[in-house]
């Protein structure tokens, strides 16, 4: 038997609660992956990044081909070895940041011709190449090569884009080495068009994969149309396979997903925001650079058990982010990601227990009560 293997083991509506199966371990889904998108999770070391329950780590094909490159990687016994993480790593196919630009590429039925961001060199990338790229650095769950579809678009542009990225599809299968533990996930495209994304999930249906990405959201169009392209979308695709949202996203957007019958996530959101001040918690986003909280001795969540809440003062973090100290960045970055673990082991609890909607009214109404300032 080849591929990965995923077992559901409650559901609760459409949420589902599983696990996946890979060469490199297993992780439990729901589930929101740990962005090591050049092999690092910035500001943490990979032995932080596990303790904070993330199982499930993504790279970047992209920023990889470029530096070290993907022969190198090889060389050094693949990206496990290389950055030292034990559990699975997905990568994505570099269709998103190719994309993104702009300029400095050239789109055909081959594939992309671009140059490079760090130094303008000559690159192509097709769906050949990228599955070669994903097979050295032996990655267990690789993505197909799309074209991620720009928003806004008409529907002729969303369309042509949607077809493209169908037949490149099927050339990353053909390419795909398949072996056990490893998986090939195929990628729904379509835009904001409800019969443009049914006819993306019936040709990568026809197909066949171990998974499949909801691609083309968290794109500019708004939480509404992006839950709404879910609706239509999710209970279209095969219930037997991982469902991933790629690119999202905000704690609401994690929680109406989830609701809605995904089960896997990525974005660079909680280190992003922990290299700038942000600290996500139960109560919302809190900014830690204000003058507020610089005399203020709480933790930043007192429900939160992670090395940073347990240790240092909002004051102390407000003081390292001032000072431009990089401990500033490491201590919120480690409790970001140990917030977003925990709320997806929050849902699959609630999903075992059949309590997922009472959860969600739960940390809806905390969200929108917000911070409360010191006294």
């Amino acid at each position: 038997m080849t591929g990965i293997d995923f077992k559901i083991f409650s559901t609760d509506g459409s949420a589902r609660r599983g696990r996946v199966g890979t060469a490199h371990g297993t992780f439990e889904t729901p589930c929101f992956m740990a962005t090591a998108t050049a092999a690092t999770v910035k500001a943490m070391t990979p032995e932080a990044v596990r303790s904070t329950g993330a199982e499930l780590a993504i790279c970047n094909t992209y920023h990889l081909m470029l530096r070290p490159t993907a022969e190198r990687v090889d060389e050094l016994g693949g990206l496990h070895k290389f950055m030292n993480w034990k559990g699975p790593i997905l990568t994505d196919s570099g269709g998103y940041q190719v994309m993104s630009l702009a300029a400095l590429r050239k789109i055909t039925e081959d594939g992309v011709t671009f140059r490079s961001h760090v130094d303008g060199s000559a690159h192509e990338l097709t769906p050949e190449r990228s599955m070669r790229i994903q097979h050295l650095l032996d990655s267990n769950i690789s993505m197909c090569f799309d074209e991620c579809t720009p928003y806004p678009a008409t529907h002729e542009e969303a369309e042509k884009s949607m077809q493209r990225s169908m037949r490149w599809a099927e050339r990353c299968k053909k390419s795909f080495v398949p072996r056990r533990g490893y998986g090939l996930f195929g990628i729904v495209q379509g835009s904001v068009y409800p019969e443009l994304r049914g006819e993306s999930v019936a040709a990568l249906s026809q197909i066949g994969f171990d998974g499949y990405g909801i691609g083309g959201l968290a794109v500019g169009e708004g939480q509404e149309n992006m839950f709404s392209m879910l609706d239509i979308t999710v209970p279209q695709l095969p219930s037997d396979k991982p469902r991933y949202l790629m690119g999202v996203g905000r704690p609401d957007d994690l929680v109406g997903a989830v609701l809605r019958g995904v089960d896997m996530f990525d974005c660079v959101m909680p280190t992003r925001s922990g290299r700038t001040g942000q600290g996500f918690t139960h109560r919302g986003t809190v900014n830690v650079r204000n003058a507020r909280h610089s005399h203020d001795h709480r933790p930043l969540d007192e429900r939160c058990g992670c090395p940073t809440c347990l240790g240092y003062s909002r004051a102390y973090l407000h003081h390292l982010f001032r000072t431009e100290e990089i401990l500033g960045s490491m201590l919120l970055t480690w409790h970001n990601l140990h917030y977003y673990q925990s709320l997806m082991a929050d849902m699959r609890k609630a999903i075992e227990e059949r309590k997922l909607a009472d959860f969600a009214a739960v940390f809806a109404s905390e969200q929108a009560a917000g911070d409360i300032p010191p006294l």
